[in-house]
């Protein structure tokens, strides 16, 4: 039965990298194949140890298991909207297509009658912000911060179509735990989210802090109360395989990093009382 992957020594020093996945299109796929290709609400396992193994240079076949013993803690930031893609796949070569089934001698089958074309569904979360920090051994997690911000092989959000946006790498590596990392650093929601948060609170009734902000987030956990199969045994496109993590689901107070800010009934809530935002309405 597949378990946790064995962590790591407790006598080791450990360090923390924080990264910032976001992008027009991200998917994180678990166990969707062939036609219809979902995408979870969240990174996975898998997909943020291949970004990190392809920063690196690691070819498919490469042994992963250093990378497989990080912890990992995933905050949703902003939510993003579900994107469904519509493909129709044909041969270029004119040919009816083969079935997703194989003979004995493992070639795929015709399809009976013959198919000209394929209809598959991709979906995608568009405009989605993740913070995904992770925990391990400070040697292995610097050389990783290194190689996000000058990678070997190009970067992408759970598909090769996937381009992130600049940061990745949210600073340097912290010496912290992953929950106080998750916890302390800041929201990084984009523009149009952050205003939709600053209006909100102008019209929210007290008490309300604009200066705080509660968020999703999943974090691995050996006695977590959910379990997710996602963890890689190898990334060699004929030994993939699976097994499971235990994780835990949480919400976070983060800071927002919006300003202090006056409404006509109410004052700023800065000590000193000054807001040179009151003077522009806001």
């Amino acid at each position: 039965m597949p378990t946790d992957p064995t962590p790591a020594r407790q006598d080791e020093q450990q360090a923390v990298l924080v990264l910032r996945l976001a992008g027009p299109l991200q998917s994180w796929g678990d166990r969707s194949a062939f036609n219809r290709r979902d995408s979870l609400p969240r990174p996975t396992k898998s997909g943020v140890l291949g970004l990190l193994a392809a920063a690196a240079g690691r070819p498919r076949e490469a042994d992963i298991t250093d990378l497989v013993g990080l912890r990992l803690g995933v905050r949703i930031d902003q939510p993003g909207t579900l994107l469904r893609d519509y493909h129709t796949v044909s041969d270029y070569r004119g040919r009816p297509l083969p079935q997703a089934g194989v003979n004995a001698k493992g070639v795929q089958k015709p399809t009976s009658p013959a198919k000209d074309t394929h209809v598959t569904h991709r979906y995608y979360l568009q405009d989605a912000v993740f913070v995904a920090a992770v925990q391990g051994p400070a040697a292995l997690v610097t050389a990783l911060a290194e190689a996000i911000r000058r990678p070997a092989f190009p970067l992408a959000l759970g598909r090769r179509s996937c381009v992130p946006t600049q940061p990745i790498a949210l600073g340097t590596v912290r010496d912290a735990t992953l929950e106080d990392v998750l916890a302390h650093e800041p929201w990084q929601a984009g523009e149009a989210a952050r205003n939709a948060y600053r209006r909100r609170a102008v019209r929210a009734p007290e008490p309300f802090s604009p200066h705080r902000i509660n968020l999703a987030a999943t974090i691995d956990d050996p006695f977590g109360e959910d379990s997710a199969q996602d963890v890689p045994r190898s990334f060699a496109p004929r030994e993939r395989g699976f097994s499971t993590r235990r994780i835990r689901h949480t919400w976070l107070s983060v800071p927002t990093g919006l300003p202090a800010f006056a409404t006509p009934d109410r004052p700023a809530r800065e000590a000193g009382g000054h807001d040179p935002f009151a003077l522009l309405g806001w």
